[in-house]
């Protein structure tokens, strides 16, 4: 099943994770050894990651490797980007309002 970047996002744990192993790829218990919770739960977030194409699994010997998927993060940064320039526009707005106040 394949699950939507958004749902998979919403959760501070899996965004912990994606924060993680951006620097660089890990295996399941190097990333669980960050969070105080299973090794088994921190699995079920890395499922759910994997099926939204968020993170990949690269097997090296008897490791896997979980590393991010850069192109899925931009797919999340051209979403954000359309609420930036209505956002940005709006701070600009408020910062031209408050420099008139306070002449």
């Amino acid at each position: 099943m394949r699950r939507d970047i958004f749902q998979a996002i919403a959760d501070p744990t899996r965004r912990a994770i994606i924060s993680l192993i951006a620097l660089q790829a890990m295996t399941p218990n190097a990333i669980a050894e960050n969070f105080n919770t299973t090794r088994q739960a921190i699995s079920k977030h890395l499922r759910i990651l994997t099926e939204c194409e968020l993170v990949r699994q690269e097997q090296q010997g008897r490791e896997i490797y979980y590393s991010l998927e850069i192109e899925k993060m931009k797919e999340i940064d051209q979403w954000l980007s359309q609420y930036r320039e209505i956002w940005q526009t709006r701070f600009n707005q408020l910062d031209e309002l408050l420099v008139t106040i306070k002449k």
